[in-house]
């Protein structure tokens, strides 16, 4: 378990990233017990907290990234500051494509990995947060990069009950998806992506467009992203770019309004 020391020593850590960023001040450093092992995200609290009930929205770092890294990149509290924003912290973590001995931190790779403990850690931290805040429960979303993206896929079929949306960029997860409900979904993907490669996600996004029985031909939607309607109301959107792994920063807000456009019936 943390100590009180290694607790400090993070709290200065992530106020030094922070500082003189203004938009990160809000950011707190929660921490909770999920068997026995202590573990953190960085959170922003609704700016409408007291007003209406809030979306929440759980955003997942690649291997090897930190919570910090992810809230500068996804700046999901900046671009929707009346949700709560959940920027979780992984465990080192053996990597599907690097790091085999697991020295840099990541999620489990599929249901029954590492006891479950990361899709315990999201259960904790949904029940949680619940109490804390007036969660909307029709509005719960989890997107994030890479391997983050690969477990908002297994979140949707191990959580899907709990989700409105998902949004995973640079990931493949089609082999999580047997089975799976119906889900309203924008995936990015870098058309350049030498590890995650672009034709496995091509291949989770068709899968994704079967479950969802999305339409063949898709539309416009956005700044050059296209959209694949679902008779079934749970549309698919592709955000491409023609760069590599590395997470496509415009993209942000496409998920942001693909989210805002999405709930639970």
């Amino acid at each position: 378990m943390m100590s009180v020391f290694t607790r400090i020593c993070l709290v200065l850590s992530y106020s030094a990233v922070f500082l003189g960023q203004s938009s990160y001040a809000d950011l707190k450093l929660l921490a909770w017990d999920v068997g026995g092992v202590e573990r953190t995200a960085l959170v922003h609290e609704p700016l409408s907290v007291v007003s209406s009930k809030v979306p929440l929205v759980f955003v997942f770092h690649g291997h090897g990234g930190r919570s910090n890294q992810i809230a500068r990149q996804f700046r999901m509290h900046e671009l929707w500051p009346d949700a709560c924003v959940v920027y979780p912290q992984g465990l080192n973590t053996p990597g599907v494509l690097t790091d085999p001995k697991g020295k840099r931190s990541g999620w489990q790779a599929k249901s029954g990995d590492k006891k479950d403990r990361d899709l315990l850690f999201f259960d904790r931290m949904l029940a949680d947060l619940s109490k804390r805040y007036e969660i909307d429960s029709k509005r719960v979303y989890a997107t994030g990069h890479s391997n983050g993206g690969a477990f908002s896929y297994l979140l949707w079929a191990e959580r899907g009950d709990k989700l409105a949306a998902i949004g995973p960029s640079a990931a493949s997860g089609a082999k999580y998806l047997a089975g799976a409900k119906p889900m309203p979904v924008i995936h990015i993907a870098g058309e350049n992506d030498r590890l995650v490669k672009f034709d496995w996600q091509l291949a989770t996004m068709e899968v994704v467009k079967k479950i969802n029985r999305c339409v063949h031909e898709g539309k416009p939607w956005g700044n050059d992203n296209t959209i694949y309607e679902s008779k079934l109301g749970a549309p698919m959107v592709t955000a491409l770019h023609k760069k590599g792994h590395r997470f496509d920063v415009d993209a942000a807000p496409e998920i942001v309004k693909f989210f805002k456009s999405q709930s639970k019936d």
